[in-house]
C-alpha cells in the first residue's frame, strides 16, 4: 500500500475516512483514448464516487489550439473551477474510471495553476468499486468558491523548448508511450503523425509504473524503473507521451520519488509527430 500523501497520491481507505471533511472536493477526470467505446460522461452519470464533480479534460482546455486538450488559459480554468465549486482551501482528490490514467493529467494541471492540495486516488474508481464502496448517480451540490491561480510556467514546455532540450541534452526527455510506439513500430492512434520519438528521449511506458490493480508501484520500484531506462536524475526531466495525458503519470511518479524538477511537454507527440521540421528517431536509440 502506497503511503498516503494529499499532495500526490491517496488510497481508497484514506478517501473513505475523509469523505465527510467539509473542505474535500472529489473530481472524476475519466477520459478515454480515440477509438475507445467507453463514454466518460455517460459513465459518470450512471455512477460516481459520492459528491464527485465531472472534470471534462477536453472541454477545460485551450480551445484556440488545434492540439488535443492543451492546458487552458488561467481565466478559463478559474471560471470552470468556480462553477464546479472548487477553490482555495479545498483538498482535492481526483480519480478516473481506468484506475490511474487521466486523473494524473488533472493533478498536473492543478499544480501548473499553482494549486498543490490535490492527490490522485490510487487505483481509481475500479479499486473503489471492487472494495464495495458506495457510488451514486446524483449531481453534486455546488457552492461557488474563488480560486487564486498563479501559473507555474516552469512546469510546462513547448515544442521550441523541447527541441532545444533534445539538441543540447541538458534535460532528460521521458516518453510514456508503449515501447512499440516509441520505436516507431506501432501506428499512432491519431491520424497524420509520423512514427517514432523525440531524439535523445528515454522510454518509460506509464503502465510500467502501475501494479496489476492499477495502483502505483512503491517509490523504490518507481526509481528502479526510471534508472533501468537510463534516466539521469541529475538532470531536470521533461515528460511526454501522445497528447500530454499519460506523461502526467510519469510526472506523478517522479514527484512520488522526490524528484520535483520535472515539466510536461503539453503538445507531446500530437504536436511533434505532426511537425515536418523537427527530427524523429526510431528504434531504441
Amino acid at each position: 500500500m502506497a503511503q498516503d500523501d494529499p499532495k500526490t497520491l491517496v488510497s481508497t481507505d484514506w478517501l473513505a475516512s475523509h469523505m465527510r471533511d467539509p473542505d474535500l472536493r472529489i473530481l472524476d477526470a475519466s477520459m478515454y483514448m480515440p477509438g475507445s467505446d467507453r463514454n466518460a460522461k455517460a459513465e459518470y452519470a450512471e455512477g460516481h464516487i459520492p459528491g464527485a464533480r465531472f472534470f471534462d479534460i477536453d472541454e477545460i482546455s485551450d480551445s484556440r489550439s488545434d492540439l488535443p486538450h492543451m492546458a487552458p488559459p488561467i481565466e478559463k480554468f478559474m471560471s470552470r473551477m468556480r462553477a464546479m465549486g472548487v477553490g482555495d482551501g479545498h483538498q482535492v482528490v481526483v480519480y478516473d474510471g481506468a484506475g490511474l490514467f487521466s486523473a494524473a493529467r488533472v493533478w498536473w494541471l492543478f499544480k501548473l495553476m499553482g494549486q498543490n492540495n490535490i492527490a490522485v486516488l490510487d487505483g481509481g474508481l475500479p479499486k473503489w468499486q471492487a472494495e464495495g464502496r458506495p457510488v451514486e448517480d446524483l449531481p453534486p451540490v455546488i457552492r461557488d468558491r474563488h480560486m487564486t491561480v498563479r501559473r507555474q510556467n516552469h512546469m510546462v514546455k513547448d515544442v521550441t523548448q523541447v527541441s532545444a532540450a533534445s539538441k543540447l541534452g541538458d534535460y532528460e526527455i521521458i516518453d510514456a508511450r508503449s515501447p512499440g510506439r516509441f520505436r516507431g513500430e506501432e501506428p499512432e492512434p491519431r491520424a497524420g503523425l509520423r512514427p517514432g520519438h523525440i531524439p535523445g528521449s528515454k522510454n518509460v511506458c506509464f503502465k510500467d509504473l502501475l501494479n496489476a490493480d492499477q495502483t502505483m508501484k512503491n517509490p523504490v520500484e518507481i526509481r528502479q524503473i526510471f534508472e533501468a531506462a537510463g534516466v539521469d536524475f541529475n538532470k531536470p526531466a521533461i515528460t511526454t507521451c501522445g497528447s500530454g495525458v499519460t506523461a502526467a503519470v510519469l510526472s506523478l511518479g517522479l514527484e512520488r520519488i522526490g524528484k520535483t524538477d520535472h515539466s510536461l511537454y503539453d503538445g507531446s507527440w500530437s504536436e511533434w509527430g505532426m511537425f515536418p521540421t523537427v527530427p524523429v528517431a526510431t528504434g531504441d536509440a
